[in-house]
């Protein structure tokens, strides 16, 4: 009876030790009851408690945790039926409103981050929540950690992992993107074709510009050719007749064999003249000079200085 006594004192013992000693490990914090009510929070290391009088009551994770969000249907502004799935990302801040201010505490955060993807999602049309996705995280993160401040956690990332719409409205999206892709493509092409036209329309005028003042500027230089021709020829002719007035008459036998070669050089380079027959022997020449060169003398003679003037010799024949 005696050793029975004392194996029960001893197990008694035993459990009194194992209630009074705690230790909590890493990355946890424990509550402390005392008759089923919280008192304070035990932090990692070695505790010790009253047994009977105090107990553990909840066994808090400090640690960062992730919560897969299950895939949903949304209905997008634009009556578009998606489907949405994603992940969360929270930490536990203060172990006694996450053990004591809400039930469930997985599922509260679940529901919430669901609700508010139907709703960030159902006021935009499928076009942008396709493209938005970070608006949408954004958006959903301000809520669910707005509301989950009082259960102690703070919520640090809400990441949708994929958006899937029907498999017909997938298609008509690809039909879309390729019929917008052609036309960007098209007015591509009629765009450079319209700016190599106008760069072809450029140069030719540009060409045009250029060989009208080309022909301007050789239409002035030939006028000015001409014109110092016209001088050099009046000048020639005036330096004549003043030598023909001094009673030079070798000046008019020099002014008029000129022009009696020039026009003959004149007849033989015509393109119409295939055979010509002109006296060419020098004295015919020499001889039509002295004519004129005798008519020169004659009209010296009769001026009234005539007699002054020494005798003019006469043109060998």
């Amino acid at each position: 009876m005696g050793v029975i006594l004392a194996a029960v004192l001893l197990f008694a013992l035993v459990v009194l030790v194992a209630k009074a000693v705690r230790m909590v490990p890493q990355g946890y914090e424990w509550t402390v009851e005392a008759f089923g009510k919280y008192t304070h929070t035990l932090s990692p290391g070695l505790h010790f408690l009253m047994p009977i009088y105090q107990g553990v009551g909840r066994k808090v994770n400090m640690m960062e945790q992730v919560l897969e969000v299950p895939s949903q249907d949304v209905i997008t502004k634009d009556n578009a039926v998606v489907k949405v799935d994603g992940v969360v990302f929270f930490q536990v801040l203060d172990a006694a409103k996450a053990a004591y201010e809400v039930a469930t505490l997985e599922i509260a955060i679940l529901n919430l981050v669901m609700t508010n993807i139907r709703t960030a999602i159902g006021s935009m049309d499928l076009d942008e929540s396709l493209s938005k996705r970070d608006e949408i995280n954004t958006k959903v993160l301000l809520a669910v950690d707005q509301a989950t401040h009082p259960w102690g956690i703070k919520v640090n990332r809400i990441e949708l992992k994929d958006i899937a719409p029907p498999r017909d409205l997938v298609e008509s999206m690809a039909r879309q993107m390729k019929a917008e892709r052609e036309k960007r493509a098209n007015i591509l092409e009629a765009e450079g074709f319209r700016q190599a036209a106008i760069l072809k329309a450029e140069g030719e005028k540009q060409s045009v510009i250029l060989e009208a003042e080309g022909n301007r500027e050789a239409a002035f230089r030939a006028a000015e050719a001409r014109e110092r021709q016209a001088e050099a020829e009046a000048k020639a002719t005036q330096l004549v007749s003043d030598a023909i007035s001094g009673g030079n008459v070798q000046a008019i036998n020099y002014f008029v064999a000129q022009k009696y070669i020039e026009a003959f050089k004149a007849l033989a380079e015509a393109p119409n003249q295939k055979f010509v027959m002109m006296p060419m022997e020098a004295s015919g020449v020499v001889g039509s000079l002295a004519g004129i060169a005798e008519l020169a003398k004659e009209a010296l003679d009769r001026q009234p200085s005539a007699t002054s003037r020494p005798p003019l010799p006469s043109p060998r024949s």
